[in-house]
C-alpha cells in the first residue's frame, strides 16, 4: 500500500479553475488508488505566510472540505483520510526539526519565497520563507511516495527529497521514505495529458483565485448566472474562426477547454463539434450555459452537506493522522537522541 498525500489551502474561495486542475483530478486519483493510503489534508497552518482574514479561517476550512465531498470524495473508503495540519502537532515539531538539518543557502534558492514576496512586500515573514520545510514534514511524517501538487511546487518536492536523504544518510538508518521524484509524479499524475484553465480577461495568464479582477476568474460560490456573464464578456480575439491554437488564440481555445473538462469529453471531440464554426457568441452561449449548470449543481450538493458531517469525518480522521504522525515523530526523535 503506497501513501498518496495532498492539500488545498482553503483561504481564499477556490475558482473552477482550482476545481477542474485539482479537486476533480484528486477525486479521480481517488477512485483510480482506492486500495492505497490516501491524505487528504487542509494545510491550515501554510495559511499563515500570507495575509489572510484570520476571522474567516475555520469557516473557510469547513467549507473546503464541503467541496472535497461534493466533488465525489468517498468517506466509506477507510483508506482515505481527511485532517487539519494545524490538528496534528507532530507536523510543527517536525518541522523544528527538519530546520536545524536544512542548509540556509538551499532553502534561500526557493523561487516562490521571492515570488510571493514580491507580491507582498510589506508582508514578508519567517514563515513565508520557511514553509517548504513546513511542507517537508508534512509529507515525511507519513512516508508519502506520490504528493499530487501544481508545478510550480515541484522545487519544493525535490527539497522535500533532499531533507530525507540527508537525514537517512547522517543517522544511518531509512528513517522516511523518499517521496518520488518529479519525472514519476508527472507520470503518476497524468500531467502530461493536462488541460489548464486561463484567466478569462488575460487567457496567456493562468485563472487565479487571488486576482484583484473579479471578471477574471469564475469562482465556486459565484452565482450562477453571474458567472455565465462572464464567460459571454470573456476576451477572445479578432481571427472570427473557432480553434484550438492555445498561442495565437488562447481565449477560444480557454473556452474549448472548460467545455471538454466541465462536460467530461474528450477535448478532441470538443474541438471537432466546433470545426469551421465563426460566431464566437454561439461557442460563449455553450460554455456558459454549461458553467451555468454545473455551478447550480455543484452549490445544491454543497448546501446539502452539514458542518456537523464534516466535523465527525474530520474527527476520525485526525485521530488516524496523530497516531500515524506520533508514531513517525517518535521514529525522528530516537535517531537524533531525544529518546533512547
Amino acid at each position: 500500500m503506497e501513501t498518496i498525500l495532498t492539500g488545498v489551502r482553503v483561504n481564499e474561495e477556490p475558482t473552477i479553475g482550482n476545481f477542474l486542475g485539482a479537486y476533480a483530478p484528486m477525486i479521480n486519483l481517488s477512485r483510480e488508488h482506492s486500495e492505497d493510503r490516501i491524505n487528504f489534508f487542509v494545510p491550515d497552518l501554510h495559511s499563515f505566510t500570507t495575509p489572510i482574514d484570520h476571522s474567516k479561517l475555520y469557516e473557510q476550512t469547513i467549507k473546503g472540505i464541503k467541496y472535497y465531498l461534493a466533488a465525489g470524495l468517498d468517506v466509506n473508503n477507510p483508506n482515505i483520510h481527511i485532517y487539519r495540519q494545524s490538528r496534528i502537532p507532530a507536523h510543527a515539531e517536525l518541522c523544528w526539526i527538519l530546520d536545524c538539518f536544512t542548509p540556509f543557502g538551499e532553502a534561500s534558492r526557493m523561487t516562490q519565497f521571492k515570488e510571493k514576496g514580491a507580491e507582498h512586500p510589506d508582508a514578508v515573514t519567517v514563515g513565508l520563507f520557511n514553509y517548504p520545510i513546513l511542507m517537508a514534514a508534512d509529507i515525511l511524517l507519513y512516508d508519502a511516495k506520490y504528493v499530487p501538487l501544481g508545478e510550480d511546487q515541484f522545487q519544493h518536492l525535490e527539497l522535500a527529497r533532499n531533507i530525507a536523504i540527508r537525514m537517512n544518510n547522517k543517522f544511518g538508518q531509512e528513517l522516511f521514505t523518499l517521496p518520488a521524484s518529479e519525472k514519476e509524479q508527472v507520470k503518476f499524475m497524468h500531467l502530461e495529458k493536462g488541460l489548464r484553465i486561463r484567466s478569462l480577461t488575460e487567457p496567456n495568464k493562468k485563472m487565479s483565485k487571488s486576482s484583484e479582477n473579479e471578471r477574471s476568474k469564475i469562482l465556486l460560490c459565484d452565482d450562477p448566472k453571474h458567472a455565465a456573464k462572464k464567460i459571454m464578456s470573456a476576451t477572445t480575439d479578432s481571427e472570427g474562426v473557432i480553434r484550438f491554437d492555445m498561442v495565437n488564440q488562447p481565449g477560444i481555445s480557454n473556452l474549448l477547454t472548460m467545455e471538454s473538462l466541465l462536460t467530461n469529453r474528450d477535448i478532441q471531440d470538443v474541438i471537432s463539434d466546433w470545426a469551421g464554426q465563426t460566431s464566437y457568441g454561439d461557442l460563449k452561449r455553450k460554455v456558459a450555459d454549461t458553467v451555468m449548470h454545473f455551478l447550480a449543481d455543484f452549490q445544491e450538493r454543497v448546501k446539502n452537506i452539514s458542518n456537523s458531517d464534516v466535523e465527525a469525518i474530520l474527527e476520525r480522521g485526525e485521530q488516524y493522522a496523530n497516531t500515524a504522525a506520533n508514531k513517525k515523530l517518535r521514529q525522528v526523535q530516537k535517531a537524533i537522541g531525544l529518546y533512547k
